[in-house]
C-alpha cells in the first residue's frame, strides 16, 4: 500500500469518529447522578417565647429526726394530708422506756432533795448535801425534757395542708436520722415563676396583667405580676418574676408549664 493511500484511510477514520462524538453526551446524560433527598422540615421554636412554670406556695421534704423503724405510713402518692396530722410514725418503744426511766430518776432525786431540806432544818444535814440533792433533781428534770423530745420525734406531722408528691420509704423499713421520708406540696393557689427580657422592666410593675397559655390543658388563664426580682441577670439579660392566676383552677397542677403573653412584648 502506498503512503498516500494510508493517509487517506486514516483521514476517513478520523472523520467518522468526529461525527460520532456529538451522540456520546446524549447517552451519558441518561445516567445522571440521583438527586439528594430534601431534608425533613423541622418544627419551628419561637425564640421569643416566655416560658412559665407553675409552682406550689409551699413545698418540703419530711426527714427522719431519729433513727428507727417505721411503724405507720399515713401517705400515698397524690393523697391529701392535713396540717398537724401524723404522716409517718416510728416504733417508739425504746424512747418511751427512756422517758419512764427519766421520770423515775427524777422522782427519786426530788424525794431525796425534800428529805435533805427537812434534815437541814433539824441541823442533821449540811448545806452542801442540800445543794447536791437539788442539782440531782434538776438533772432528772432535764433528762425528762430530753426524753420527751425524743418521743415527739417518733411522729412526723404534716407542716401544712397539702398533697403527697413522692414517697421515699415503706412501712416497717428502718431508716437513719436525716433520711428523706415524704415530699409534700401545699394545697391552694399556685404561683407562676418566669424569666422575662429585662427590657420589659420599662412597663412591668406589680399588678401588671398578662395571659398564660398552659401546655398541658391547652387553655389560657389571666394572671398578674406579684413580685419582681431586685436583680437582673446580666448574662441572659432577663429578670425573674412571680405571678398569680386570677381565680381558682382545679385542673392545674404544680409542675405544669406554658408561655406568657405580655401586651408590652407584642
Amino acid at each position: 500500500m502506498k503512503l498516500q493511500d494510508i493517509w487517506v484511510a486514516a483521514s476517513l477514520l478520523l472523520a467518522g469518529a468526529v461525527q460520532a462524538a456529538p451522540g456520546a453526551p446524549a447517552q451519558t446524560a441518561t445516567a445522571a447522578a440521583p438527586v439528594a433527598a430534601a431534608p425533613a422540615a423541622t418544627a419551628r421554636v419561637n425564640p421569643d417565647a416566655i416560658r412559665v412554670l407553675l409552682s406550689p406556695e409551699l413545698e418540703t421534704t419530711l426527714v427522719a429526726q431519729t433513727m428507727g423503724r417505721i411503724s405507720s405510713l399515713q401517705a400515698s402518692l397524690g393523697s391529701r394530708v392535713v396540717k398537724g396530722r401524723p404522716v409517718v410514725t416510728f416504733d417508739c418503744g425504746e424512747a418511751t422506756a427512756r422517758l419512764r426511766m427519766a421520770q423515775a430518776e427524777y422522782d427519786s432525786a426530788r424525794e431525796t432533795h425534800d428529805v435533805k431540806k427537812r434534815l437541814r432544818e433539824l441541823d442533821a444535814a449540811g448545806d452542801m448535801e442540800v445543794t447536791l440533792a437539788e442539782s440531782a433533781a434538776e438533772r432528772g428534770k432535764a433528762q425528762i425534757a430530753l426524753a420527751r423530745v425524743q418521743v415527739s420525734q417518733c411522729t412526723v406531722p404534716a407542716p401544712f395542708t397539702g398533697r403527697v408528691v413522692r414517697i421515699h420509704v415503706k412501712p416497717h423499713q428502718g431508716v437513719n436520722a436525716g433520711a428523706p421520708l415524704v415530699e409534700l406540696v401545699s394545697d391552694g393557689p399556685l404561683k407562676l415563676r418566669l424569666n422575662v427580657p429585662s427590657r420589659l422592666l420599662r412597663t412591668l410593675k406589680t399588678g401588671t396583667p398578662f395571659e398564660v397559655d398552659i401546655d398541658e390543658t391547652g387553655r389560657s388563664y389571666p394572671a398578674k405580676v406579684t413580685a419582681i426580682n431586685a436583680r437582673v441577670d446580666a448574662v441572659a439579660q432577663t429578670v425573674e418574676l412571680e405571678a398569680r392566676l386570677d381565680g381558682k383552677h382545679d385542673e392545674l397542677l404544680a409542675g405544669m408549664s406554658g408561655n406568657a403573653r405580655f401586651k408590652a412584648a407584642q
